[in-house]
C-alpha cells in the first residue's frame, strides 16, 4: 500500500509538472527560474531535516556524490529539458522523456552489473520505434535546423543525464545515505551551482515582468515537483529498485498528454497515436516479468493438480 501511494503521487505530480514548466518559459531566463525553483526546494528540505534533527554529516566521498546528484538530477538535466520545451509541447517532451526507463535499465547493467532480460531488447526496440514514429515529420526532413528535431535531441540528452542521476541515488541508498538527507545536500549544491551559472552567464533576472502564473507554477514546481515527487521516487528506487520504480515513467506521460490536450491545444495526429501507443507498449513489455508470471501460474497449476487426502469411511 505504501509503494502504491508513492506511485500515485509521483505519477500525478510529475505528469502535471510538464504543463507547469510551460508557464516558466517566457521573459525569464530558464537559468534564473531553475535557480529559484531549487533555492525554494532547498530551503524547504533543510528546514524539514533540521526540525526532524536528521543526521547530516557525511564523508567527503559522499559529498562528491551529492554534488554529482545535484548536477544530474537537480541541475543540468533540468536546464536541458527546459530548453527542449522551447521547441516541444509538454506532451511531446514527456513522451520522449519516458525513454528514461530504457536508459535506467541499461545504466543499471553498466554500473551495477545487473543482467538484462531478453524481453527488454524487444520492448526497447518498440519504444525507440514509437519515438521515431512520433517525431517522424521532423526526422524525415533530416534538417538539423528543424526546431522539433532539436527539441527531441535536447530532451533525450537531458533524459540521459537524469538517468545517470538515478544511478547516483541508488548508490547513495546502498551507502546508507538517507533519502531526505541526500536530497537536501543535493539541492543545496544545485542551488549554489545554478547561482554561479546565472552570475557567470550574465543573464538578466527581469523578475518584475513575471506574471502571476509564473510565480504559482514556480511554487508548485518547487514544493510538489521537486521536494515531494523526488522524495517519493527516490524512496521507490530504494524500496523496489530502479527497474520497477520506473513504472512511473510509463504512467506519467498519460497525465501529461491529457493535460496538454486540455490546456495547450495539443492536436492528435495518426503518427501521434501510433507512436505514443508503441512507447507505452514497449515500456510495459520491458517492465512486465513474463517469466515470473508464467512460473507463478505453473506453481498454481501444480498445486491444484495435487490430489487431496481423503479419510476412510
Amino acid at each position: 500500500m505504501k509503494n502504491a501511494l508513492l506511485y500515485f503521487f509521483t505519477v500525478l505530480i510529475w505528469g502535471s509538472t510538464w504543463l507547469a514548466i510551460e508557464f516558466q518559459l517566457g521573459d525569464i531566463d530558464v537559468q534564473v527560474s531553475l535557480f529559484l525553483r531549487f533555492a525554494i526546494a532547498a530551503l524547504i528540505m533543510w528546514a524539514f531535516v533540521l526540525v526532524k534533527r536528521l543526521p547530516m554529516k557525511y564523508s567527503a566521498q559522499d559529498h562528491g556524490f551529492f554534488a554529482l546528484l545535484a548536477l544530474c538530477n537537480f541541475g543540468a538535466n533540468y536546464l536541458i529539458l527546459y530548453w527542449a520545451q522551447h521547441y516541444l509541447t509538454s506532451a511531446m517532451s514527456s513522451i520522449a522523456f519516458s525513454t528514461l526507463l530504457l536508459m535506467n535499465i541499461l545504466n543499471t547493467r553498466l554500473f551495477f552489473k545487473k543482467p538484462i532480460a531478453k524481453r527488454i531488447y524487444f520492448g526497447a526496440l518498440m519504444g525507440i520505434g514509437g519515438i521515431v514514429i512520433l517525431f517522424w515529420p521532423a526526422i524525415a526532413t533530416l534538417d538539423l535546423n528543424n526546431e522539433i528535431l532539436l527539441g527531441l535531441l535536447l530532451c533525450l540528452g537531458g533524459t540521459l543525464v537524469a538517468s545517470i542521476g538515478n544511478m547516483v541515488s541508488v548508490r547513495n541508498s546502498r551507502a546508507h545515505v538517507g533519502i531526505l538527507q541526500g536530497n537536501a545536500w543535493g539541492m543545496f549544491y544545485s542551488t549554489l551551482g545554478l547561482l554561479a551559472f546565472v552570475l557567470f552567464s550574465g543573464v538578466s533576472w527581469n523578475l518584475d515582468s513575471a506574471p502571476t502564473s509564473y510565480w504559482i507554477s514556480l511554487l508548485y514546481l518547487s514544493t510538489f515537483g521537486t521536494v515531494i515527487a523526488f522524495a517519493c521516487y527516490f524512496v521507490l528506487l530504494k524500496n523496489i529498485g530502479p527497474e520497477r520504480a520506473s513504472y512511473v515513467i510509463v504512467l506519467f506521460p498519460l497525465v501529461a498528454v491529457v493535460l496538454s490536450t486540455l490546456f495547450e491545444g495539443f492536436v492528435w495526429q495518426l503518427n501521434t497515436v501510433y507512436g505514443f501507443a508503441l512507447v507505452l507498449l514497449g515500456n510495459a513489455i520491458v517492465l512486465t516479468p513474463f517469466d515470473e508470471i508464467a512460473a507463478f501460474f505453473a506453481r498454481y497449476k501444480a498445486t491444484r493438480a495435487v490430489p487431496r487426502a481423503t479419510t476412510a469411511p
